[in-house]
């Protein structure tokens, strides 16, 4: 057989964590589990259907993504594909050639079932399929951390991609590069703002028809009744189902047990724009310090660059608001001083 010089790429999707951290990303933190009860019993109502569709993931996006660093050898999405929000986006996978693997759950949550799937098939992938030279994982968990290290000491390069804010640091840091989904071109966060002015209306209008309804009972049936009926639990109006439904979503969903392993759909801390620009400095110095032991102290910038993004792979400038890593060091000049002649760009640290 020929030996081909192109990369070979396999794309591995852990399906469910990307879709609820990007529905957290845009409607706030925990919110999939605030409303999974809901999503559960009529994906077709209105609010649940508007927000669902502020939080689209783009599939394409993330394949075309993969797919510069080479050939698609092979796609997997993993996910229990009878569940209706995740069965919306099979034909735009299936349209992409994505391989769907039907997750069964064996108990009302099938715990990891997703990550251990996905962590067999890889190691199963990389011995099958020798020549594969690159691993995609789309996750932001950080059980997927083994994974990313063996694929590493078995010759791979490994590209972590997972919500900015929802993905385990560990996870960025075990990859040979990282890339936040709505990093990708093409991919703009929504303005979730109207949506959910458009939600608190609709619940303040339940609520007050819920109201308004107990209201009619209590003239009716008499306030012991009233009574009796709320402490049995029956008669809830939607607000109070929506209470349960927060209270089971957070202790019995996936983003819900998530949060209490400390995995992707519930970040212990999110970092402000400020605390992004404040490490990128940081890292900036560290990398001109290490790379100042030489005899120059001249450095290319490319290899700065580098140093950088193997100590955090998730470094980006262009999410720093630069269109060029010149440009990240112009806007840092009390860090680093650029010089520029001709196609040579060498930074060293200021004194």
């Amino acid at each position: 057989m020929a030996e081909t010089p192109d990369p070979r790429v396999a794309v591995y999707l852990d399906f469910d964590n990307i879709v609820m951290s990007w529905y957290d990303s845009v409607h706030g933190r925990n919110a999939y589990s605030r409303d999974r009860q809901r999503i559960a019993q009529d994906i077709t109502d209105p609010e649940i259907a508007e927000r669902l569709a502020a939080a689209t993931v783009d599939v394409g996006a993330i394949i075309d993504y993969a797919a510069s660093f080479g050939s698609l050898m092979l796609t997997r999405a993993y996910a229990d594909w009878s569940v209706p929000v995740n069965a919306e986006y099979r034909s735009q996978l299936v349209a992409r050639a994505v391989d769907l693997v039907q997750l069964f759950p064996a108990a009302a949550y099938a715990k990891n079932g997703a990550d251990i799937r996905l962590a067999v098939d890889t190691v199963e992938d990389m011995f099958r399929i020798p020549d594969l030279t690159h691993v995609v994982i789309v996750a932001g968990d950080s059980d997927y951390v083994p994974l990313a290290q063996r694929c590493r000491r078995l010759g791979r390069y490994v590209i972590g991609m997972g919500v900015a804010g929802s993905t385990a640091k560990s996870l960025a840091a075990a990859c040979d590069e990282f890339e936040a989904y709505d990093q990708l071109p093409g991919i703009s966060r929504p303005d979730a703002s109207a949506t959910s002015s458009r939600s608190r209306r609709g619940r303040a209008s339940a609520d007050g028809a819920a109201a308004g309804k107990g209201d009619e009972g209590d003239a009716d049936e008499g306030q012991a009744d009233e009574g009796s009926s709320g402490s049995s639990g029956k008669g809830k109006g939607p607000a109070a189902k929506r209470s349960g439904a927060k209270a089971r979503g957070t202790q019995g969903s996936p983003a819900g047990e998530a949060a209490a392993d400390g995995d992707a759909a519930a970040p212990e801390v999110e970092e402000t724009p400020e605390d992004l620009h404040e490490t990128a400095r940081s890292l900036l110095r560290r990398a001109l310090q290490l790379g100042d032991r030489g005899d120059g102290e001249w450095l290319h910038s490319s290899a700065v660059k580098t140093h950088m993004r193997r100590m955090d792979p998730s470094f980006r400038e262009k999410a720093l608001g630069c269109k060029s890593f010149s440009d990240f060091l112009k806007a840092n000049s009390d860090i680093a001083e650029l010089s520029e002649t001709g196609h040579e760009r060498l930074v060293r640290a200021v004194d």
